[in-house]
């Protein structure tokens, strides 16, 4: 009798957690069914590559043998016995330092400018936003360097006031400006941000600190600045995200070498060097994972700190 109890028991059980189960796909199985791409695509194009890179970057890896297990030497290679690791984080924080600062200040002033009420702003709006959908192109930045050529348009225009243009490009004392202002003029993106922050600020604000005998300039420094810090912070860290990952420019500019003497050795130019021109994918995934941790403290760094410059509606 305790065996057939215990039986019809389990049989209950089972047909519960059937019943349980059809009700759950029921409800939301649909939903599930859309999300299968993206789970694909997720476990199969990202948490699967990233993780059999993890495991790379602890190897000694030419893509054409068995992968060998050198535990923390790529890693320790880096700090220990790579200048050109060196170079190419300087190069990169230098760029990062002052590209994000420029193309955020920049892009602030044109928003302001816009935000005034001018005619026609949808077509400078996107006149504006054009060159951040071209500015990470080859087209562009193949232009950028005829631009910037010792014969190019630029030192012909200097040429007219009697002046007398270096090669921007193959001078390592302005080879890396150059390649800042490129990433300055792709300002449309945080620029079309910032004018959205601009249009949420109640204009009665600047109505009533104009009654009060405050300046255009101390408006935007006590009501637009405190304001608009949430769009300020957002903009931040996805410009600093972007300008960690620039490659295209550096890649074309410099023909691939990150030439003239490692000025324009951006990281992941560096990066791309080890694992494609010398094959050794095991020490460009220790690189890979070490940007992936830069800019991981980078990105922390910023949310620590937001709460003391950052202000919410709260």
């Amino acid at each position: 009798m305790t065996a057939r109890a215990d039986a019809s028991i389990d049989i209950a059980a089972g047909r519960a957690n059937r019943s349980v189960l059809s009700r759950f796909w029921e409800r939301n199985g649909a939903g599930y069914m859309f999300l299968v791409p993206w789970l694909i695509g997720f476990f199969g194009l990202t948490l699967g590559p990233a993780l059999i890179s993890l495991y790379l970057s602890f190897t000694n890896f030419d893509l054409l043998r068995e992968p060998v297990w050198v535990g923390t030497a790529n890693y320790v290679r880096m700090v220990t016995a790579d200048p050109k690791f060196a170079a190419s984080m300087r190069v990169t924080f230098s760029f990062v330092l002052f590209s994000v600062p420029l193309k955020l200040c920049f892009a602030l002033l044109v928003a302001v400018a816009l935000n005034r009420g001018m005619r026609g702003l949808p077509l400078y709006r996107a006149v504006f936003y054009l060159p951040s959908l071209l500015g990470a192109s080859v087209a562009i930045a193949v232009l950028w360097r005829q631009l910037f050529a010792a014969d190019g348009l630029v030192n012909m225009f200097l040429a007219n006031f009697g002046i007398v243009g270096p090669s921007w490009i193959s001078n390592p004392n302005y080879s890396l400006w150059t390649l800042i202002v490129l990433s300055v003029w792709q300002f449309g993106s945080p620029m079309i941000i910032f004018l959205a922050g601009l249009r949420q600020i109640p204009a009665d604000m600047y109505e009533a600190a104009s009654l009060d005998g405050a300046s255009r300039w101390r408006q935007f420094y006590k009501i637009t600045l405190p304001l608009l810090t949430p769009v300020i912070f957002f903009n931040a860290v996805v410009q600093t995200i972007e300008a960690f990952k620039a490659f295209t420019p550096a890649f074309i500019i410099s023909g691939g070498t990150g030439g003239p003497i490692n000025s324009t050795l951006f990281y992941t130019l560096y990066l791309y060097q080890e694992a494609f021109a010398y094959f050794r994918m095991g020490y460009a995934s220790a690189l890979a994972w070490v940007l992936v941790v830069i800019v991981a403290l980078f990105t922390g760094f910023a949310f620590l700190t937001s709460k003391f410059w950052v202000h919410y509606d709260d």
